[in-house]
C-alpha cells in the first residue's frame, strides 16, 4: 500500500514538559504548545501532516503545535512559481540528489536539506491576537536570538527580504508561512550546517547579489549537537509567542495511507 504521510499518535509518546514563565500585562497567562521532534522527514509527508494539523486545528481538535525538523534535499517554490529562480533544469535535480516541489506558501523559491533546523508553526493567531506581519516578524526574532547565542550578530532583511541576515549580506534564515482563517503552516529554516552549494543551483528567494551562510560558517568548527541547537531554536520560539509550557512529543510514528488512517 502507498504510504503517504507519517502521523504521529500523541498515546505512543514519551512527554517531557518545560515550564517557561510568562507574564503578559501583569498577569500570568498560561498557554502550551505542543513540539514534535520528527528527525528527518520527506517533505511532501510533512507538508500532507501540516494539512492535516490544520484542519484540527481550525476544528479546535488539537492546540497549537510545533514540528521540528528536517528535510532529506528538497527545493521548494512558493505559490508565486518563480521557476526561473531555479537555475539547473529539472531533468538534472536526480543527479545534484535534489527533489522539487511547488507550495501554497509564501515567499520564492529556497532549499533545504539535513543539517538545516526546520519549524513549522500550527498555531492559531487569533487567540494569540497577532497580525501577519507581527507573525514573521516573531520568526525572524526567533532565528536572531538563536543566532545570538553563539556570538552571531543577526538582524531582519531590508524592505523586501523576508528573513533573517547577518550584516545584511549573508543569509542565515528563511521563511515561508502560509495562513488559513488564521491559522498558520509552513514556516522557517535556519541554516546549522547544511551544504550550501545546493544553494548555487537556485538564486535563493528571488535575491542574486547576496550569499547564503551557517551558523557553523559564521562560527567555525565548534558546535554543540544538533538536537540541542534546535532545541533551542524550539525555546526561542515559545518564549517569543508567550507560551507558559511545552510539551516535547516523542515516539513512534504510526502510518496512514491515501484513504485514512490504517
Amino acid at each position: 500500500m502507498e504510504v503517504f504521510l507519517r502521523f504521529l499518535l500523541p498515546s505512543l509518546f514519551n512527554t517531557r514538559i518545560s515550564q517557561l514563565p510568562l507574564f503578559h500585562r501583569g498577569m500570568r497567562v498560561l498557554r502550551s504548545l505542543e513540539v514534535w521532534k520528527l528527525g528527518i522527514v520527506n517533505y511532501l509527508d510533512a507538508l500532507k501532516l501540516q494539512e492535516k494539523l490544520v484542519l484540527d486545528r481550525k476544528s479546535h481538535k488539537i492546540c497549537d503545535t510545533l514540528l521540528s525538523l528536517q528535510h532529506p534535499p528538497t527545493y521548494t517554490v512558493g505559490k508565486r512559481r518563480t521557476d526561473h529562480n531555479l537555475l539547473i533544469p529539472q531533468s538534472e535535480l536526480e543527479q545534484v540528489g535534489a527533489e522539487l516541489h511547488y507550495t501554497q506558501r509564501g515567499g520564492d523559491i529556497t532549499f533545504h536539506g539535513p543539517h538545516q533546523a526546520i519549524l513549522y508553526p500550527i498555531i492559531s493567531l487569533r487567540e494569540i491576537g497577532l497580525g501577519a506581519r507581527s507573525f514573521v516578524e516573531k520568526l525572524e526574532l526567533t532565528m536572531i536570538e538563536l543566532a545570538a547565542k553563539y556570538g552571531v550578530k543577526a538582524c531582519p532583511g531590508q524592505a523586501g527580504e523576508t528573513g533573517v541576515w547577518v550584516e545584511q549580506r549573508r543569509k542565515i534564515g528563511a521563511i515561508g508561512v502560509q495562513i488559513s482563517n488564521g491559522v498558520t503552516s509552513h514556516g522557517l529554516a535556519f541554516n546549522i550546517d547544511p551544504d550550501l552549494t545546493y544553494f548555487g543551483h537556485i538564486v535563493p528567494c528571488g535575491i542574486s547579489d547576496k550569499e547564503v551562510t551557517s551558523l557553523r560558517r559564521e562560527t567555525g568548527p565548534i558546535l554543540p549537537d544538533e538536537e540541542i541547537i534546535q532545541e533551542q531554536l524550539v525555546s526561542c520560539f515559545a518564549k517569543n509567542f508567550g507560551y507558559s509550557s511545552v510539551i516535547w512529543k516523542e515516539g513512534t510514528p504510526i502510518f496512514f495511507d491515501k484513504d485514512g488512517i490504517k
